[in-house]
């Protein structure tokens, strides 16, 4: 192999994630213990062959993208990052008010801001909610319309793109907490392994998007009781709030909210 052939790979020293309840790792732990999260799972993958690694989390959950453009690219700049991701739009999906335009003028200004700073971005679209939650299939052209914007403006800067939604194991049961809005601990895994392979860190592949093995089967009663439990525990709470103009993200901010060194104790996911 001629020298020049050689790929050095890429190094980075100050990770930034931007973004919403995904981002801040919700379901990936609690309130009490602190969330890990996907964006957390990435860290620590990076940190294995960039030891000097400090990393900054300012996702706010229940953040629309308007939010997350307005109070986390300015902090996210100002911390200069060599590598960052931006998730942002599914809030905006579950609005009423959902306006396709200026969600992305969002994203094409975050977009472009960081990847104009120098930062390695990546980024990702979001899955079939249809299939997690058949109450949400009438939003399914939403997401489609959001989901080929973020292609389109993902390919416009450059941007590493997690094309989540062609892929079962992205819709599988077992991936998703009991609220199926956000991930459990094995969907945060498999949604940091899916942005490794993105950014092609060392280590990563595509077997992150390869189905689960076949679930055991519910009997109707057991499925009956699940949809009645999410109904009222969940469904019902979030229309609540929605109706008073309440958000999960008031009076919260980023749980990490400066640049620091990531926990290498921790065994780091494959």
């Amino acid at each position: 192999m001629h020298p020049d052939d050689i790929v050095t790979p890429q190094t980075f020293s100050r990770f930034v994630a931007l973004g919403d309840s995904q981002t801040e790792g919700l379901n990936d732990g609690d309130d009490t213990q602190g969330y890990r999260g996907w964006a957390d799972r990435l860290a620590e993958r990076l940190a294995v062959s960039n030891p000097d690694l400090r990393y900054a989390n300012l996702a706010v959950r229940g953040h629309l993208a308007g939010q997350i453009h307005a109070a986390q690219l300015a902090p996210a700049l100002a911390l200069r990052p060599d590598i960052a991701t931006v998730v942002a739009g599914m809030n905006d999906v579950l609005r009423p008010s959902f306006d396709l335009d200026e969600v992305s003028a969002h994203l094409d200004a975050m977009f472009g801001a960081l990847v104009g700073a120098g930062a390695r971005v990546g980024t990702l679209t979001f899955p079939d909610i249809g299939r997690i939650m058949p109450i949400a299939r009438p939003l399914m052209p939403r997401v489609l319309a959001l989901n080929a914007r973020i292609r389109t403006l993902a390919a416009r800067h450059g941007v590493a793109l997690v094309d989540a939604f062609p892929y079962p194991a992205t819709t599988d049961a077992r991936i998703w907490s009991a609220d199926r809005l956000h991930a459990n601990s094995t969907g945060h895994t498999l949604i940091a392994a899916a942005m490794a392979d993105a950014f092609g860190l060392p280590g990563s592949d595509d077997s992150w998007n390869r189905p689960l093995p076949p679930p055991s089967v519910r009997t109707r009663r057991q499925a009956a009781r699940t949809e009645l439990r999410w109904l009222t525990t969940i469904v019902s709470p979030w229309i609540g709030r929605r109706l008073l103009g309440r958000s999960s993200g008031d009076n919260r901010t980023a749980k990490r909210p400066a640049l620091t060194p990531v926990d290498t104790g921790r065994p780091v996911d494959r």
